[in-house]
């Protein structure tokens, strides 16, 4: 057993991988609890997708891709605001557009400026080739947003649950939601870098999800949340290495598994589980429940 577990540690890729999948599994369900909360969780997979053309540009000028991806990503959220404050259109019609219309810019501009990117890659990740230097800004971006979320965690608890009462209460609700969006986009593109864009949101919001049918506390969700992802992380890779499998999915994979898991044997919300009162009593499908 020591030997199956030592095995994959001898080899430099492996450790860099999983030390990444770590730091992102812990990061991305912190950050994402907010977007679960705030029923937001779709806005996860528009940043993730407008980066897109930050980093087609960045690489064509050959400047750090880290900045040309953040500022599209905070771009998107702009975008979608200003769409739902200038109009009728609702928030996840606003999401579903600018998610379309900054994908399919990147891909334009990815041709367009003929850029060395993997588009694939780009999508679906590629964990195994993580370095060092990958690894060490993973750190640095998980220090900075983790510190933030504690130190202003009473004021970003207030706005999550009662925004015009934080309002009411003097609270720079805007600037706090432009510090959100901000911490959401740079935990995205430094997940990018294992799971790729697409499955990044996976890792984001499958703990998140999972932990909220298991506590009921916004720091106990944070709490399992992140020791699912790192769980999901470090399963998937030794999944992937013994099974031959792609780490990015078998990461992915990993999270709906321990969903679903949660979503059976939840004890207090699992479907196989719940009190029988709670199954007769639950209110009708289309009403809402605090």
């Amino acid at each position: 057993m020591l030997n199956w577990l030592l095995e994959p540690l001898t080899y430099e890729f492996m450790r860099n991988a999983l030390a990444a999948g770590i730091l992102v599994g812990i990061l991305c369900p912190i950050v994402g609890t907010y977007l679960v909360v705030q029923r937001m969780a779709l806005l996860g997979d528009v940043i993730a997708h407008a980066v897109l053309p930050g980093l087609a540009i960045a690489n064509f000028w050959g400047i750090e891709m880290l900045f040309g991806a953040f500022t599209f990503g905070m771009l998107s959220t702009f975008v979608i605001t200003w769409i739902r404050t200038q109009s009728r259109v609702k928030v996840d019609a606003a999401m579903a557009l600018t998610f379309a219309s900054f994908f399919a810019l990147g891909v334009t501009l990815l041709t367009v400026l003929k850029s060395r990117l993997d588009l694939e890659e780009l999508l679906f990740g590629d964990i195994l080739s993580v370095s060092s230097a990958d690894v060490w800004r993973a750190v640095w971006v998980a220090f900075v947003v983790l510190m933030l979320i504690k130190l202003f965690y009473k004021e970003l608890l207030f706005y999550t649950f009662d925004r015009m009462g934080a309002e009411a209460m003097g609270l720079p609700v805007h600037l706090i939601n432009l510090g959100l969006m901000a911490g959401i986009t740079l935990t995205l593109i430094v997940g990018m870098k294992v799971v790729g864009v697409i499955l990044v949101v996976s890792l984001m919001v499958g703990p998140a999800i999972t932990a909220f049918l298991l506590v009921k506390e916004l720091h106990q969700m944070m709490a399992v949340g992140a020791g699912l992802g790192m769980f999901a992380s470090i399963t998937g890779m030794y999944l992937s290495y013994y099974l031959d499998l792609p780490s990015g999915p078998t990461i992915a994979l990993t999270v709906f598994g321990l969903f679903l898991f949660a979503l059976l044997f939840s004890p207090t919300q699992g479907v196989l589980t719940r009190p029988r009162n709670q199954l007769l009593t639950r209110p009708p499908r289309h009403s809402s429940k605090k």
